[in-house]
């Protein structure tokens, strides 16, 4: 993601959204399809599980953001560590939902928005409050996806291709920066 300057929070914080969101996407195309369904052990959650969970996550927080709880009634979060997509197609497509329903909430926000009130499991929250908790929240999840991704195609023809700065490149990532060939997000 290209940093520029904004003084808009809901601008960047949009922005923040979709740098998380192209992350794990990268991580997620490079893992092999059964990678994506594997464990690393009985307690872990598979990409597809963390998948779910999030997408189901992000349509009970964003649907009718201002005017409703962001724990829908009719969201069981325990189902969504159970029975996952089965397909790769399946997982995006689901994982696409959830993203069109956080950002057809905050794209429309102006930044007056930002000290209306709204409710999370009954709990107030400022929007911004709000945001700041889901940034927190879906940047842990794709840090998962991420590390299971990066494990699973550790081993695979061509193996992982690093989203960041590639491990012991960083004087020719920031040689890069400086001269306007990479960005610094």
């Amino acid at each position: 993601m290209a940093h520029h300057l904004t003084t808009s929070y809901t601008k960047d914080a949009v922005d923040l959204f979709r740098y998380y969101k192209r992350l794990a996407e990268r991580a997620i195309e490079q893992c092999p399809e059964e990678g994506l369904f594997a464990t690393l052990d009985a307690e872990s959650n598979s990409i597809a599980v963390i998948v779910k969970h999030m997408a189901g996550n992000m349509r009970s927080r964003w649907t009718d953001f201002l005017t409703t709880d962001g724990e829908k009634p009719d969201r069981n979060r325990d189902t969504e560590f159970e029975e996952p997509p089965s397909s790769r197609a399946e997982l995006i497509a689901m994982w696409e939902r959830g993203w069109k329903s956080l950002f057809d909430a905050l794209e429309p926000l102006a930044d007056a928005d930002l000290t209306r009130t709204v409710t999370i499991r009954t709990e107030a929250h400022s929007v911004m409050q709000a945001i700041n908790r889901q940034i927190a929240h879906y940047s842990y999840h794709v840090g998962q996806i991420v590390f299971l991704a990066k494990h699973f195609t550790a081993n695979a023809a061509g193996g992982w291709t690093s989203l960041t700065v590639p491990r012991n490149k960083s004087r020719d990532f920031n040689a890069d920066v400086a001269s306007g060939r990479k960005s610094q997000r």
